[in-house]
């Protein structure tokens, strides 16, 4: 980062001929700027929700640390907050004049370049406008620096008034000025410091963006979170919205998997069924091999992992892969989250249908398409043995029924069903349509009928069981 010379008022002179910061007191008169409301901060949002504060003071009540976080350019995977360049460019964006920002003190010169620097934050509270500045923390050992709103100075008392956002009952906190002047500078060599003091001088407030979904102050947070229960350092987190990718292949394949099966996957899914991305963020687990999935999955989730493949737990958030077996159950279980937001109503038979059926798949003309897969081969042999349930059987199982009570072949049944109707061009369109009628239809068997535009639902079969025969894998 870039220094700029100090400079300061004529009125200001004096008070660098003086010895020590003990005679700043006594010239300077008590202010403070009242009805500042306190916000107490996210985690690692210090600086955003001292912004928020100011902003509320001002009748901008639309701009929370979120907000802020979101108009600062930093990218959410940092899993963390602003540093100071980047709330500076938040602050300019919502219309802050803020000031030269970072000052360089000489430490043998520090008493009176500080003295000054104390004397300009003062003069600025004189005139309506507080400062945030940028202070070595004093409270929990692991943060080094702390953002602060200063909205006073006690000249009785020598003490610096300020919102501390760290805590609930921050409002108004108060700090003998020698420790402040010890705090403030930011000692990144010894004999020269860095003074932080972003002022906010208001000029014309943007309108802050509305945003739909997660933002990336929720990403963000959400990494913070994320980032604490990372087994080792092997671990590299991406974010490909709505979801968060973790993995423990080098930091390129995590990036290209992101990219190439999960952003693949969500792209052409949300093209032709859903329009609402999952109601949380989901994290995406992908482990290298075996290994690392069984004894990570089970050290973070709490239980062996019941399939070799990869599972999808709604409870826990988290859609988990052994990612050496590749990429075939990461797009199946991609596939539920977004049902259960989109179509919750949906019965297991078709949830695991569209799923099963792109575990194998390809592009074909900019969408997701289905090809036959390792599950023809079983219910093509069902089919010889004459074991394949009525469609009506298959549709009118329950949750329970669907997972437990399988003949075996429930999901090869659902999946070549979904494979036929998506070759006849009727995939999509029977999908909307029994989620548009599942009130009056929850099975979704009579919008079966009317999308295959059949009656007799048991010629159908025989012809479908005659279709299933000719396919190849």
């Amino acid at each position: 980062m870039g220094f700029r010379p100090l400079f300061f008022p004529a009125a200001l002179l004096i008070l660098l001929l003086l010895e020590g910061p003990a005679a700043v007191a006594v010239d300077l008169e008590s202010v403070v700027i009242r009805n500042v409301p306190h916000v107490r901060q996210k985690p690692d949002f210090c600086g955003e929700a001292c912004a928020e504060m100011y902003l509320k003071k001002l009748g901008h009540p639309q701009w929370n640390q979120s907000r802020v976080f979101n108009v600062s350019g930093l990218d959410p995977v940092t899993g963390r907050g602003c540093h100071t360049r980047e709330l500076d460019a938040a602050l300019s964006q919502i219309g802050f004049s803020t000031g030269s920002v970072w000052y360089s003190v000489r430490a043998r010169d520090a008493t009176r370049q500080l003295g000054a620097l104390f004397a300009s934050l003062h003069g600025d509270l004189k005139a309506g406008i507080p400062s945030i500045v940028c202070m070595r923390y004093d409270v929990h050992p692991n943060t080094t620096e702390h953002f602060r709103l200063i909205v006073g100075f006690d000249q009785k008392t020598d003490e610096i008034i300020f919102h501390e956002p760290a805590v609930v009952a921050g409002a108004y906190r108060r700090m003998k000025r020698m420790a402040f002047l010890d705090l403030w500078p930011l000692k990144y060599r010894s004999d020269r410091w860095t003074v932080v003091r972003l002022r906010l001088r208001a000029g014309s407030i943007a309108r802050a963006p509305v945003t739909t979904g997660f933002s990336n102050a929720d990403y963000s947070q959400h990494i913070q979170a994320l980032k604490k229960k990372l087994p080792n350092d092997e671990f590299h987190v991406m974010v490909q919205k709505p979801f968060v990718v973790v993995g423990d292949e080098s930091a390129g394949q995590v990036r290209s998997r992101s990219v190439n099966t999960v952003k693949w996957a969500i792209d052409r899914l949300k093209q032709d069924f859903f329009s609402k991305d999952p109601d949380h963020i989901i994290d995406v687990w992908l482990f290298r091999d075996k290994t690392s999935y069984e004894e990570n999955g089970t050290t973070l989730f709490g239980e062996m992992p019941a399939t070799p493949y990869g599972y999808y737990s709604p409870r826990q958030r988290v859609l988990v892969m052994n990612i050496a077996t590749g990429g075939g159950t990461l797009v199946h279980e991609i596939v539920h989250p977004f049902v259960e937001a989109n179509f919750p109503a949906c019965p297991a038979w078709l949830n695991e249908g569209l799923g099963s059926l792109y575990e194998q798949c390809m592009d074909r003309r900019g969408h997701i398409w289905g090809r036959t897969n390792w599950r023809l081969k079983g219910l093509q042999q069902a089919i010889v043995d004459k074991k394949v349930p009525p469609f009506s059987e298959l549709c009118g199982t329950t949750t329970n029924q669907f997972y437990r009570e399988d003949p075996g072949t429930n999901y090869s049944q659902a999946r070549y069903l979904c494979y036929y109707l998506q070759e006849r061009g009727l995939l999509v369109r029977y999908y909307h349509q029994f989620r548009k009628s599942v009130n009056d239809d929850p099975t979704g068997y009579k919008a079966l009928m009317a999308v295959l535009a059949v009656t007799d639902m048991e010629k159908f079969q025989q012809d479908w069981e005659k279709y299933v025969m000719t396919l190849r894998f």
